[in-house]
């Protein structure tokens, strides 16, 4: 009767097995290919003064990932030479496109790093105009709209002086250094975050397009 168990059960096993591994390879032929963060993510609802970002690049981090737009994972693209780290989180606004054909760029306050990969709601509140290889690389400064401690902030001089230095000495000591930027200027003001987004270029091929008005 022992036999006879284990012999049932091992066939119950095996039958799970093969009942998982179909239900596996239903589940892959009914999508074949994964939501792709740039492409498919809603730029959200409340766009262009609320908009969704995608962090890349976790506050405190010395590596820098960045979107493979193939694939749409998340890779490690170097270990910054420089003896910094970010100082906020890093990331990119889905369904967006500049001159550089990459989506637009997002510094964004607050107090936690993300794990790369997440989204979450931000609001610009200022620009840093920077020029990479003869190309636009502008940086949006953003602050997450659903952190207490940074969300009531709506204009980059709101922000104390220590910080704007933190941010501008960052994009000096890394930005320029590891990628040979030619130009960085001032952090701009943001008098709206309506003036600031209509700058974003929507992907031609996506049906979304940003509302300004």
């Amino acid at each position: 009767m022992a036999n006879s168990g284990k012999g049932a059960s091992g066939k119950h096993s095996a039958f799970h097995g093969v009942a998982l591994n179909e239900r596996i390879l239903t589940s892959m032929t009914r999508r074949s290919v994964a939501a792709h963060p740039w492409h498919d993510l809603e730029i959200g609802p409340g766009a262009p003064a609320v908009f969704n970002c995608v962090v890349e690049i976790s506050k405190g981090s010395k590596v820098k990932y960045e979107l493979d737009k193939t694939t749409g994972l998340i890779k490690v693209d170097r270990v910054l030479y420089s003896s910094v780290v970010y100082p906020h989180n890093y990331g990119f606004i889905p369904r967006t496109i500049c001159e550089d054909s990459d989506p637009m760029d997002v510094l964004v306050l607050m107090q936690e790093p993300i794990l790369p990969g997440s989204f979450l709601r931000a609001r610009a509140i200022g620009l840093m105009p920077m020029i990479d290889q003869g190309e636009k690389d502008d940086k949006i400064i953003a602050v997450c709209a659903d952190d207490p401690e940074f969300r009531h902030y709506t204009d980059i001089k709101q922000l104390p002086p220590h910080r704007l230095a933190e941010i501008r000495r960052f994009f000096e000591d890394c930005i320029l250094y590891d990628n040979s930027v030619h130009e960085l200027c001032l952090l701009g003001s943001c008098n709206s975050q309506y003036n600031l987004l209509c700058q974003i270029q929507s992907l031609s091929l996506l049906r979304h397009t940003i509302k300004t008005t």
